[in-house]
């Protein structure tokens, strides 16, 4: 149960598939560089390094400079506490507002589609259609947050 009182089941695959996304080098553990690139993939600028070490920062319980799967199911089952300050919200919020390019607070067919692609998982227009269906969402508007959350079975 996380501090907020949600209780969160955690042995879904939707945990695996962000993390996958995450880890771009897949060795099995997220590092700042993992983070540098996914970023990348999504701005020509990427993110700065503050922000690059505060998720870190909040994610890496044991201090070993990387993100295990069981550090990340914590983060994300409990919406990125942790310790780490400065950053003002989960990492998945961050990842959120990476992927939505225009700001708008909704993750557009295009924005889903350039994210699939980005993290290796090729995906067609019915399939995009078919997560923004799943997430709450439709294709003329997108998906919020928590249908994001939905669509990767953490919320």
């Amino acid at each position: 149960m996380c501090p907020s009182g949600r209780t969160i089941t955690t042995s879904g695959p939707g945990f695996r598939s962000a993390f996958e996304v995450l880890d771009a080098d897949r060795d099995g553990k997220i590092s700042g560089d993992d983070l540098r690139a996914f970023y990348a993939g999504f701005s020509s600028s990427g993110a700065d390094e503050r922000t690059i070490r505060s998720m870190m920062r909040a994610a890496d319980s044991n201090q070993d400079g990387f993100v295990e799967y069981d550090e990340f199911e914590r983060v994300l089952g409990c919406g990125g506490g942790g310790g780490g300050g400065g950053g003002g919200g989960s990492v998945m919020e961050e990842v959120f507002k990476v992927m939505d390019k225009d700001g708008d607070g909704r993750l557009s067919h295009q924005d889903l589609k350039s994210y699939m692609e980005s993290a290796g998982f090729p995906a067609g227009d019915e399939d995009i259609k078919a997560m923004i269906a799943l997430g709450g969402g439709n294709d003329k508007e997108g998906v919020s947050y928590q249908g994001w959350l939905k669509i990767l079975a953490v919320d």
